[in-house]
């Protein structure tokens, strides 16, 4: 028993020193999708507060999927709603398979993570709060074997 608790301990402190490292983050989250599909109606919603406009940032897309998922991509809407209640939607193509069907993503076992690259070396033009909303744009409704969405911005090396 006594070794378990010295193992977790030393596990938990490893994820707390890794996450510390990563200076570039801006934000960077995940939400977990149903196993009974990702409805098109699920909108998942990221609220960033940003301090710092004038800094260059990445973003990414962030993608968990199974390897039965049955296409090579998955088309998403972004609503990106800026602090002065304005706010423009994209449409993303993304790539989770080669054209040989072999998953781009990292894998451990059946599942893969993606991080698919949306805008590069942006700046924001406000300080405040921003909402970033994903919502699947199949033409199937629910989209399954789609584990997790989420969004990363991080400082552009720029």
């Amino acid at each position: 028993m006594k070794r378990t608790l010295v193992f977790f301990l030393l596990f938990i402190s490893l994820i707390f020193f890794f996450a510390s490292c990563d200076k570039n983050r801006i934000y960077d989250d995940n939400q977990e999708l149903p196993e009974s599909g990702w409805q098109a109606t699920d909108i998942k919603k990221f609220e960033v507060e940003i301090k710092d406009p004038a800094t260059p940032a990445n973003f990414y897309i962030n993608v968990r999927n199974a390897e039965g998922f049955p296409f090579r991509d998955i088309f998403m809407f972004i609503k990106t709603t800026f602090p002065n209640g304005k706010y423009s939607v994209d449409t993303l193509d993304c790539i989770l398979a080669d054209e040989k069907g072999h998953w781009l993503g990292k894998g451990l076992g059946d599942i893969y993570d993606n991080q698919i690259p949306f805008k590069k070396n942006v700046r924001f033009p406000m300080a405040g709060k921003y909402t970033f909303e994903l919502q699947h744009a199949m033409r199937i409704d629910p989209v399954l074997l789609i584990m997790d969405v989420g969004l990363r911005i991080e400082k552009s090396e720029n």
